[in-house]
Order: structure tokens, then sequence, then C-alpha cells
């Protein structure tokens, strides 16, 4: 396949894909969070079932992200982001007709698939592709648009529900996908891979491929990036539910939780302004730390002064850990398979955020929402953190992956 680029700049790209990052995150992974009750009475299903829905979709989009780096590696990203978004689009319309728990999980599986197309690890891939020794820039000029998509999506979910009605509300994020997402994949990314391989390179690609996945440090660093999503998933789906524990009311939690948008965007520029010279492991470790320190202000007491310094450090941390993690592969095991690389290290990550929204239904069902829960997900973040740090500050037995002859 030639190099068939679209006419854009390399940072038309970046604000294209911007855009579409908010709307992707926005409506398929914030929205939720203001849907779960209206959902379970559709259904006549428990609010927990409907979590469950929501961590099938997570599930598979784990499942399917190293394949779905793979064929942008092939192919590009044009045809794979458009065709994510007119499917989001088409499941959203179906989502305010459904009627039992079965058809549910059905639409939310292939949700789970338009993620796996549409999201942050499809768009990392492509910039791997555009920019080359800029890409981490890239990112971090991407991230900086996705920031917004809580604060762009809870408020105007919670306003469209409350004026329309929950079913025309999805009616509308489905159209919001379909005029915007869909149009600027498809005239805006390049149609194919910048570069694409010989046969002969594609065998040596293969091998350094199966050389990363055999390195040790792959796997700590997965188990590493694995348990800090897993805590920041369960307390995403259940952050209103945990700030209403500590006194505020819906609507102030509501409010609180989409500041913690603007405060990633906040990391996401310090990181870019003072940070940038700095290695991504070393950016890492003091992410990864931010969140167990964050979690343990909110443990130990309420007000909102600490409430807001909570904040203030967790949007920092889930800020710029999602620049790390775009980052870190090429700075660990090269460019030369950035998509698979990247993909096989998002399916744990992906398949803890599926797993954290139900673990945290069953501690809430079990204890309920308490200090003793927060701190309990506070200790796993800090042992996330701990193994990142070992890994990354250990002499490197690694070496970068070899880039294909004439690439």
């Amino acid at each position: 396949m030639s190099d068939t680029r679209a006419t854009a700049s390399p940072w038309r790209i970046v604000v294209a894909l911007g855009i579409t990052q908010i709307v992707s995150w926005g409506t398929l992974y914030y929205a939720i969070v203001l849907l779960i009750d209206p959902l379970s009475r559709a259904v006549q299903a428990t609010p927990a079932t409907v979590v469950g829905a929501f961590s099938v979709a997570l599930l598979v989009a784990g499942l399917l992200s190293s394949p779905v780096g793979s064929l942008i590696d092939r192919h590009g990203g044009r045809a794979v982001m458009t065709l994510g978004s007119v499917l989001c689009a088409l499941l959203l319309w179906r989502l305010p007709h459904v009627g039992s728990v079965a058809e549910l999980y059905l639409l939310w599986a292939g949700l789970g698939v338009a993620m796996a197309a549409t999201l942050y690890d499809p768009a990392f891939a492509v910039l791997a592709q555009v920019f080359r020794e800029r890409q981490r820039k890239a990112i971090t000029m991407l991230t900086l648009f996705g920031g917004f998509a809580s604060t762009v999506f809870w408020p105007l979910t919670q306003t469209l529900v409350a004026r329309f009605g929950w079913q025309d509300a999805v009616l509308m994020l489905a159209a919001i996908n379909l005029l915007v997402c869909v149009p600027l994949h498809a005239l805006v990314l390049p149609a194919g891979a910048s570069n694409p391989a010989p046969r002969a390179a594609k065998a040596v690609n293969r091998g350094a491929l199966h050389a990363v996945l055999r390195d040790p440090s792959f796997y700590w660093l997965c188990a590493a990036f694995t348990g800090n999503s897993l805590v920041f998933s369960a307390m995403s789906i259940h952050l209103i539910g945990v700030l209403e524990g500590k006194g505020l009311s819906t609507a102030e939690a509501a409010w609180l939780g989409a500041l913690i948008g603007p405060i990633q965007v906040l990391g996401r520029i310090l990181e870019f302004t003072f940070l940038s010279r700095a290695s991504a492991s070393r950016v890492g470790i003091l992410a990864m730390w931010l969140l167990p320190v964050s979690l343990g202000l909110l443990g130990i007491g309420s007000g909102y002064a600490l409430l807001g310094l909570f904040a203030l450090l967790y949007g920092m941390g889930n800020g710029v850990i999602t620049i790390v993690r775009g980052a870190i592969p090429v700075e660990l095991y090269g460019a030369a398979h950035y998509g698979a690389v990247n993909g096989a290290m998002a399916t744990p990550v992906l398949l803890a955020k599926a797993a954290g929204p139900i673990a945290a239904s069953l501690a809430f069902a079990g204890v309920g929402i308490g200090n003793a829960l927060v701190l309990t997900l506070a200790a796993v973040a800090a042992a996330a953190a701990a193994l990142f740090t070992l890994t990354v500050m250990r002499p490197p037995a690694r070496r970068a992956a070899p880039a294909a002859p004439g690439a």
C-alpha cells in the first residue's frame, strides 16, 4: 500500500483526533455514569447489572486492542477509526430501544468494538505513524483535548437527560458521533500506513515484536499499568457516589467530578512545559505515585478544601499517566511495530477497566461507600506505583526493537 496521506498537516491531524477523542470518550465512557439508573429501569435490572454490561464493552475493547493496533500498523487508521465511529453511532441509536438484559449486553459488546477502534490507543498508533520523533509531543497535545471529555459530556449529558429524557439524549449522542467523528476520521486521517515495510522487513518486525513479548519487564510494566488502571476505573464509575458519601449533593459531586477533566489538562500542560525533557519512565514514576497519595487524602477526611486537593492530585496523575503509557513503548521498545506493542500493553489495562467497576460494585455492596474502601484502593495504587518504579529504575536488560529496514 502506498503512502496515501491526507493532505492535512500533521498538527491538523492532532486537532481532528483531539475533537474526536472528546466525543468518543464522552459518549462511550463518561456518559454511562448518568445513564445507569434509566437503563436499569428500561431492562428491569439492578444498576450493578448495567455496570456489568459496560464492563463487557471494556473487556471486548481490551481483547481487540492489539489486533486493531496491528491493523493500523499495516493499513493506517482512516478506515479503522471511521468504521469505529459509524458503529458507535449505530449502536447508540439502538440503545434507547433496548428491551432486555441480553440485548443490553450484546449492544455494549458491540460498543466495545467501537471503543477499540476509536479511543486513545488507535489514535496513538496513527500519531506514531505520522510523527516519528515528535510522537510524545503529539500524544501530549492529543490528550490535552481528551482531558475535556468528562468536562464536556458529564454536564452536557445531564442537561440533555433533564430536558429531553434519557432516550432522546442518547439519540443526540449518537448524532454527534455521526456528524463529528465520522467525517473527521474519514477526511483528515491518513488513508494508509506511512512507509509500509517490504516483505523481508515484515519478518524482521515480527521477530522484534516476539522479542518484546518475551521480555519480563514488559509484563511487569503491564502489571503496574493494570493496577493503576483498575483503581482509576473503579473510582471513575463510582466517583459521584463516593463524593456523595462525603456529604456532597449529586449536583456538587457531578461538578467536582467535571473539574477533574481540566485538571488532567493542567497536568498535561505541566508535563509538556516542564517535564518534556525528562524520560517517559521518570515522568511515569511521578504520575503513578500521585494516585495513591490523592486517594489517601480522600480516605482520611472530607470538606471542600481536602476534596479539592484530592481532585487536583487525582486529575493530574490521571492526565499524565495517559501520556506515559502512550510514550513508553517507543522509549523502551522502539517504534517499528508501535500499534501491536501498544495494543498488547493496553489489553490488560482495558481488562482492568472492565473489572474495576464490577469489583468496586461488589465491594460497595458489601461494605458501603466508606473510607476503608477508598484506602484499600489507595493501597492497590501504591503497589502498582512501587512495581512501576522498581521496573523502570532497574538497569535495563532490554533494547529498543530495531526499525524495519527502510522504515
